[in-house]
């Protein structure tokens, strides 16, 4: 299980786009995001690095990742 902190998610549409994002990375992968803390967990077997390649793409960098990982 992957977890991260998305700072910048505060909608539907940014659950949708980080879920899409991931999807890209694992189209089986399993996606909980938490508005409330901006909390993400990825069920998923796909490495750490293509998950948050993805989610850098979409523009929703994990908050422990820097910007231009």
């Amino acid at each position: 299980m992957l977890e991260f902190t998305i700072p910048n998610i505060s909608c539907g549409h940014c659950v949708r786009a980080v879920t899409e994002a991931v999807h890209e990375a694992d189209p089986q992968a399993t996606v909980q995001v938490d508005l409330a803390t901006q909390h993400v967990s990825v069920q998923t077997g796909a490495a750490r690095d293509d998950v948050v390649a993805k989610l850098t793409e979409a523009g929703y960098a994990p908050a422990d990742v820097p910007a231009g990982s």
